[in-house]
């Protein structure tokens, strides 16, 4: 099935999309961090035939779209996906979220609710899991150096020690991510959306694969718990990509789930 990939300007940056069906009721994919709107499509394409119309953009800073021009929060994300919606005439639409697509649907469908029927996250992010003691400590003694030199003026040696502690112990994400973009990563992923989640009034089916190492399984228990009307699907063996590793099962199950009545 043919998905080109068009352009159009939304929340003042140009954004790649992908619109893939030609009716039926509307569904919003968003992609998770560092990926983009090709490792989507599968599971869009699988959707199709049950009768929607699927959305797809790039988030800004990924794929094709262009980058913010500034560092931006979650929020910001969120609200670019409102404009979306906006820009392409939908009022209310169904939304799969992925890891960092995820966690944009915690804060849509808790302050949003009435643009969405029914979400469906998939190894969603937005619960943080506090860090190991060894961890903890081992990130106070580098805040502490950090701002020591800073204090005495020493900006080449207090660059210098971010740059190795970055190196040492950041996260691939962190790492792969350059400029404007790295200094979001540091925003999105220090709020903890557990509050948002208790929040949200959207039907939720979450789908987690056990073997997921960025989100472990253990965060999607807890969502289930917090989100208010919420179900958890668990794909055996499958991990952060669970959607991908169970494409054909995850799209069956989510077209049941939107074609339910709410109770």
């Amino acid at each position: 099935m043919d998905a080109p990939i068009t352009f159009q300007e939304v929340h003042g940056l140009k954004i790649a999309h992908a619109v893939l069906g030609s009716s039926g009721p509307a569904v919003v994919m968003l992609h998770g961090w560092g990926a983009n709107l090709e490792l989507m499509l599968p599971l869009a394409q699988r959707l199709v035939p049950f009768g929607y119309q699927v959305y797809v953009p790039d988030l800004p800073g990924f794929g094709k779209s262009e980058w913010p021009s500034e560092a931006w929060s979650v929020h910001d994300y969120a609200n670019m996906a409102l404009n979306y919606l906006d820009q392409n005439q939908m009022d209310v639409v169904y939304l799969v979220g992925h890891s960092f697509g995820g966690r944009l649907g915690l804060i849509l469908g808790a302050d949003h609710s009435a643009r969405f029927r029914k979400m469906a996250l998939i190894d969603s992010a937005g619960v943080r899991t506090p860090p190991a003691l060894r961890n903890q400590l081992r990130l106070k003694g580098y805040r502490f150096g950090l701002n020591a030199l800073r204090a005495v003026r020493l900006r080449a040696q207090a660059d210098r020690l971010r740059t190795w502690y970055s190196d040492r112990y950041g996260s691939s994400d962190y790492k792969a991510a350059t400029g404007v973009m790295r200094e979001t990563f540091v925003r999105v992923v220090n709020e903890d959306l557990l509050p948002y989640a208790a929040r949200v009034q959207v039907p939720t089916l979450l789908f987690w694969g056990d073997q997921d190492q960025d989100t472990p399984l253990a965060q999607g228990q807890l969502l289930e718990k917090t989100i208010p009307d919420a179900g958890l699907v668990v794909w055996e063996g499958a991990g952060h990509y669970s959607y991908l590793d169970r494409l054909a099962d995850t799209a069956r199950v989510i077209d049941h789930f939107f074609r339910q009545e709410s109770s």
